[in-house]
């Protein structure tokens, strides 16, 4: 007697269909119409298999796979589903399996509604180009969901499944997100911990030490669902990769960051990361969590090598240091019979010689280059910085006409990709031949090409103008603000010191020289 097993298939694609059909596409309706036709052939159901929001070209859909673990196992003899695009819509997997191993395997397929039936040798061309269609309606769905994508992501929308870590999606408007309040008070302290000379692995351990839970276990606590549940997720712990990742979001400021990834086709899951100038970014979308100075100073001591204590936690001087006479890094000793620390010559070598010790007390260095700050802010010429914050009134004009040409070439930009949906929308449709939409798509391509190139030319000219209007205005406020410095900060020394350079040590004179290059 044939057994029979029935597999039913339903997807987010076919629950989004209105039309009135609808109802016949659920999955217990599929599964009532393939018992009914078993059980009019004489069948013996083995089993019913059912995958409820799965893709036709998903091959780790869990029941597909049970199905054809028990097929291999020769536990029935025939697959019966609605038709061969329940199955799969994946040309590949038609051929491997309905061509190749269920013939092997001894299995016959049977698609009830387009009479696909692997025991009729004269529709094997038909399932093929049924294969072949259901393939094309999938790389065409894929293909009008991205320009829908792209066109929501130019827009400032957001697309994601959950808001990146201290946002999240706004329930009252679709496409916003919101400051999540209590995941921003520790995506505030994580920069905040930077700035105090903490490193990433400091202060995933602090987080792990005061039972902070990591993002993805944050995400689970508060109801949301997470595929990746891997057993650091499942613990909640934090590592030092998260919290870089959290130092370098710019998500933060206020800005939309989106399509940093890129699927590498419409059959696979893999992701490739995007260059950032393909990168959707939109600003102002929501409020900032960060503000831009932070934000800026710690992008700065991300890409400075910063040695750690061995605690986590760098001095303050860190990777700022180096040798007056081979301008190797200076690194840091604790001998095991002083209470103090010091910093040495990297290349110090005993066997080569390459460099000499230039010893010198750390805490002394901190309090000499702490005075030096204090000098330096007292000192330095407040009526030269006010002359070239003056020159800004002509910056600006030039700033204001290079924003109006920018507006106009992101009108023209945004005209142009809104054609190329459209007439994409038109191909998919019918509307138009394949010949048509390949031609009126290269012209439209080469004038957004052109656009794109002018744009990119204004934005860094803008950019050089704007980097000096605001480099003057910024130096001016942080000088006032750190007029009265008390306590050297990593922070400061970052913002401007460039390095400092320490001299071998004079055994006569008992003098050692320490100079300092200023940022400004």
């Amino acid at each position: 007697m044939n057994r029979v097993a029935i597999y039913c298939r339903l997807s987010d694609e076919d629950r989004m269909k209105a039309t009135d059909n609808q109802d016949s596409e659920s999955i217990q309706n599929q599964k009532n119409l393939l018992m009914e036709y078993a059980l009019e052939h004489g069948w013996e159901i083995y089993k019913l298999y059912s995958d409820d929001d799965w893709s036709g070209l998903d091959n780790e859909r869990p029941e597909w796979n049970a199905m054809i673990a028990d097929a291999q196992d020769k536990q029935f003899n025939i697959v019966l589903c609605k038709s061969q695009a329940r199955f799969t819509r994946d040309m590949e997997m038609v051929e491997k399996y309905l061509h190749t191993l269920f013939p092997i395997w001894g299995i016959r397929f049977v698609g009830f509604a387009d009479n696909a039936d692997t025991e009729n040798k004269g529709n094997k061309k038909s399932r093929q180009i049924n294969g072949l269609v259901n393939e094309w309606y999938c790389e065409d769905i894929s293909e009008n969901i991205k320009v829908i994508f792209d066109k929501k992501r130019r827009d400032g929308h957001y697309i994601g499944g959950l808001g990146p870590y201290g946002l999240m999606k706004d329930p009252e408007q679709k496409g916003k997100l919101i400051i999540d309040p209590e995941a921003a008070v520790i995506v505030k302290r994580i920069f905040q911990l930077y700035l105090d000379g903490y490193g990433t692995y400091k202060i995933a351990k602090l987080f792990n030490d005061e039972g902070i839970p990591n993002p993805t276990k944050y995400k689970v606590l508060h109801g949301f669902k997470w595929k990746k549940d891997t057993q650091a997720a499942q613990a909640g712990l934090w590592n030092a990769v998260t919290v870089r990742r959290i130092l370098k979001n710019e998500m933060y400021l206020g800005i939309m960051v989106q399509g940093v990834h890129k699927k590498v086709s419409y059959k696979s899951k893999k992701c490739v990361p995007m260059p950032k100038e393909d990168w959707f970014m939109v600003e102002g979308t929501h409020d900032a969590i960060i503000d831009q100075e932070t934000f800026e100073l710690v992008q700065k001591m991300l890409v400075e090598k910063r040695r750690s204590d061995g605690l986590g936690k760098p001095h303050v001087l860190a990777g700022k240091v180096k040798c007056a006479d081979c301008h190797s890094a200076m690194i840091r000793l604790s001998p095991s019979n002083s209470r103090y620390k010091y910093l040495k010559c990297g290349m110090v070598n005993k066997k080569t010689g390459v460099c000499t010790g230039h010893y010198i007390r750390l805490d002394q260095l901190e309090e000499l280059v702490l005075i030096r700050l204090k000098d330096y802010f007292k000192n330095v010429n407040e009526g030269l910085l006010r002359e070239k914050c003056q020159r800004m009134s002509g910056e600006q004009k030039t700033i204001k006409s290079l924003d109006s040409q920018l507006y106009d070439l992101s009108q023209q930009i945004a005209q142009k990709q809104r054609a190329i949906e459209v007439l994409y929308m038109d191909r998919v449709n019918g509307h138009i031949t394949i010949q048509q939409w390949s031609e009126m798509k290269s012209s439209f391509d080469g004038q957004l090409e052109a656009l794109h190139n002018r744009k990119i030319a204004l934005d860094r000219e803008k950019g050089i103008s704007t980097s000096k209007q605001d480099q003057d205005t910024l130096l001016l406020e942080k000088i006032k603000k750190y007029k009265d410095i008390e306590v050297l900060s990593a922070s400061v020394v970052h913002e401007f010191i460039d390095f400092v350079t320490v001299g071998e040590k004079s055994k006569k004179a008992g003098k050692q020289e320490i100079n300092i290059k200023w940022r400004y």
